[in-house]
């Protein structure tokens, strides 16, 4: 907490366990910061969630200060990505939160309120996909080597249905290879660990379309430079860990920047 902008501390839960739940996690955000900038990013399980956490962190932050706020979801689902966006919007203005009709345009604020449909605001897609863009260039060997063991699972006959139900979801197979991939770059942790500290989304990487495409969003949403929206989380040195995200500005200079 000691090295955390004092503006964020209002984000860290007090209370435990969190709903009296003793086997739900903590929900502690994900906090980056430089010596300019500082971010929190913060996971929601559903969009009613989601809408929920903006206008719960709204309540407890000095919005005056705040810079920025974004959101980031995935089009996996039935639902095709452009009406999941709709239906976003819809949810946030009743929380007198107006995003633009389209998605990926930030609208001026302040606070600056923006939205990414990942991978690229139109076609379904997740995550996955935009390290599957990458991936080649930087693990071409380590993703035909995950590419072929997913695709023996499929065809495994000592796995039943049950077994592959995730697998077999439109994003399954994906995920499954990214999944692999990060589990023999960092065995035992999150892909999201992987993401950090491997070479995913460095060098190289940047220059792929569609991870451009988010990375311009975020520096717009956040009047961030090259510098400051780099590496694997997108965003400076992290101090804590989760998923969503804030961004805000104090007379000193210290940039503060919120994503759920």
């Amino acid at each position: 907490m000691t090295d955390l902008d004092s503006a964020l501390h209002v984000l860290v839960p007090r209370n435990y366990p969190p709903g009296g739940d003793l086997l739900k996690r903590m929900p502690v955000p994900l906090f980056m910061q430089s010596a300019t900038n500082a971010i929190a990013v913060h996971s929601a399980v559903g969009d009613t969630r989601l809408v929920e956490l903006v206008e719960e962190n709204a309540r407890v932050l000095a919005l005056i200060t705040v810079e920025g706020i974004g959101i980031l979801l995935d089009s996996d689902k039935a639902i095709p990505a452009a009406q999941r966006y709709t239906d976003i919007c819809n949810s946030m203005a009743k929380k007198n939160f107006v995003l633009d009709p389209q998605a990926g345009v930030i609208t001026a604020g302040p606070p600056r309120l923006g939205a990414f449909v990942l991978p690229d605001n139109v076609g379904a897609g997740t995550l996955e996909d935009l390290l599957l863009d990458v991936a080649p260039q930087v693990y071409p060997g380590l993703l035909n080597t995950a590419r072929s063991h997913v695709a023996a699972a499929l065809q495994d006959p000592g796995l039943i249905k049950e077994d592959l139900d995730e697998l077999r979801k439109p994003a399954g197979e994906n995920k499954a290879v990214i999944g692999a991939m990060a589990a023999l770059l960092r065995p035992g942790k999150a892909v999201q660990v992987s993401l950090q500290d491997n070479r995913w989304l460095k060098g190289a990487a940047l220059a792929s379309p569609r991870v451009k495409a988010v990375q311009n969003f975020l520096k717009e949403l956040f009047d961030c430079g090259d510098e400051d929206i780099q590496g694997a989380a997108g965003a400076p040195e992290p101090l804590g860990s989760e998923r969503a995200g804030h961004s805000m500005n104090d007379p000193t200079g210290s940039g503060r920047r919120w994503i759920p």
